[in-house]
């Protein structure tokens, strides 16, 4: 499993005034690794689109709601980035197991996330937590990298338009 610290991953991130002042940060860091943009950018997006207070995290259900929003939306833009987020199908998320001759679905783990998602942008949910994956890298805290069974509940495809946007000017 590849794993890089969210400290040294995100630009700006260790230079933040605000970063400094921050707890329960999860999403902020994930959109932060996900879109490529820096702590203070993310921090803006997050606070204004899941309305976010300082020092207080975004809950599951509103990450759900605000990401489903988003992709019905479009393209959205954050910072100087146009992207737009696609959430993840059930099928993306669980993985089929027969059991006893019958078929069930159970929740992927980080891990089976991480094998079957190794090219793209990520933006993943866990129990209380979120954090990112981008081309097969999990991006996220210190000490979470020794959490590879944790049942992934939610996830959602970041996909850049700022790229597609300039070729089509070309």
């Amino acid at each position: 499993m590849k794993f890089n610290y969210s400290k040294d991953v995100i630009a700006g991130i260790k230079t933040s005034k605000v970063a400094n002042k921050e707890t329960n940060d999860c999403v902020v860091k994930a959109v932060a690794a996900s879109i490529g943009v820096t702590y203070d950018v993310a921090h803006s997006f997050v606070k204004e689109t899941f309305k976010r207070e300082d020092r207080k995290g975004v809950l599951n259900k509103e990450i759900i709601e605000n990401m489903s929003k988003l992709s019905e939306v479009g393209v959205t833009k954050v910072g100087t980035k146009e992207v737009s987020f696609e959430v993840m199908p059930k099928q993306a998320i669980t993985n089929m197991y027969k059991l006893y001759g019958e078929l069930i679905y159970r929740q992927k783990t980080v891990k089976s996330f991480l094998q079957d998602h190794k090219v793209g942008s990520y933006i993943v949910t866990v129990a209380k937590h979120a954090f990112a994956v981008v081309d097969g890298v999990l991006i996220d805290n210190e000490g979470t990298e020794y959490k590879p069974t944790r049942k992934v509940q939610s996830a959602y495809k970041v996909i850049d338009k700022t790229a597609d946007i300039q070729l089509s000017l070309i």
